[in-house]
């Protein structure tokens, strides 16, 4: 009887260990965010003002992050959660979008011009936000994000009331082009990775268009790039993170944003940033994230993940330009 118990309840362990990972191993759906907006304005009685959508979308984001189906992972050190690493990478990717926004919101959307004042709430959410991502130890990762969310919560009540006009977001094309451009550099690099997946002999061109130029140390000028292996399905989670975040912001922004767009007849080429990034939100149909050739037997997740990116990122390089014009 001994025996059998010391095999049947490891086994069991094992089992619901496996039935939880598969269970915790989720990625939340897509929500439309405006309609969130809409909700989140009439549970806190908020007026429906420009800059409404975007900072309620940011609350949303984080509030999925931070309670969808297993809660937030990335700073679970115990089994089955320690054995997860495709959602946390996930989360990262979110958080990086997150707390880019909110930086930004602090920087420029909340502000008229450089000398003017920041926004006390949006100057307290912003670190917060940048607090590390798995610390488990109190105060704890969770605690500082949803703290950072009472003040965007709070930011958001101001914006929304005509009696306190110190609280302001400002949909200008500046502001935008300004957001655009740190939304370039994280795709751009997203992009190069995931590319790496295969391995690439690359030329150096770190001081291309600039005969003046120096660089702190030097550098070859071939170089191999290749992400390894054990870090391909990292990449490619953490690029489906920062992709679904993305998506939710520029939905809102789209509304907040609308006269700035129309004016610069920019409408479509927004909402085609938006189509090319949902296509990485595709269903895996695979047990694992597949790195085959570029053109082998096998498919190669990473490299279509990357093409979906470098046409997202194309686009936005090509409205920044547009949003630039006079």
């Amino acid at each position: 009887m001994k025996r059998k118990l010391l095999i049947a309840v490891p086994t069991a362990l094992v089992v619901l260990c496996g039935a939880m990972m598969f269970w915790y191993n989720h990625e939340p759906d897509v929500f439309d965010p405006v309609e969130r907006a809409q909700q989140h304005a009439a549970t806190h009685n908020h007026a429906d003002v420009t800059g409404t959508n975007t900072t309620s979308a940011l609350l949303e984001v984080v509030e999925v992050m931070l309670n969808k189906r297993g809660g937030y992972l990335s700073n679970d050190y115990m089994p089955p959660w320690v054995f997860l690493d495709n959602v946390p990478n996930w989360e990262f990717g979110v958080l990086t979008q997150v707390r880019d926004l909110a930086r930004i919101m602090r920087n420029d959307f909340s502000r008229s011009q450089t000398q003017s004042t920041e926004d006390p709430d949006l100057s307290q959410a912003d670190p917060l936000f940048h607090y590390a991502s798995d610390r488990w130890i109190p105060p704890a990762t969770e605690g500082r994000y949803e703290k950072g969310m009472d003040f965007l919560e709070l930011y958001l009540t101001r914006l929304a009331d005509p009696n306190q006009p110190n609280a302001q977001f400002y949909a200008r094309a500046d502001n935008l082009v300004e957001w655009f451009g740190l939304v370039e550099k994280r795709l751009g690099s997203l992009s190069q990775r995931l590319s790496a997946s295969v391995g690439q002999e690359r030329l150096n061109t770190d001081l291309s268009g600039d005969s003046a130029a120096t660089q702190s140390t030097a550098t070859p000028g071939e170089m191999e790039v290749k992400t390894s292996w054990f870090e391909i399905d990292d990449v490619f989670y953490e690029a489906r993170g920062s992709t679904w975040a993305l998506i939710h912001f520029l939905k809102a922004m789209e509304v907040d944003f609308d006269d700035v767009l129309r004016k610069k007849n920019a409408l479509v080429s927004f909402r085609q940033i938006i189509r090319e990034l949902e296509s990485t939100l595709d269903p895996l149909h695979a047990p694992m994230v597949l790195n085959g050739s570029k053109f082998g037997l096998f498919a190669n997740h990473s490299l279509v993940m990357a093409n979906y990116i470098s046409r997202a990122n194309a686009a936005i390089i090509d409205l920044r330009a547009l949003l630039q014009q006079g």
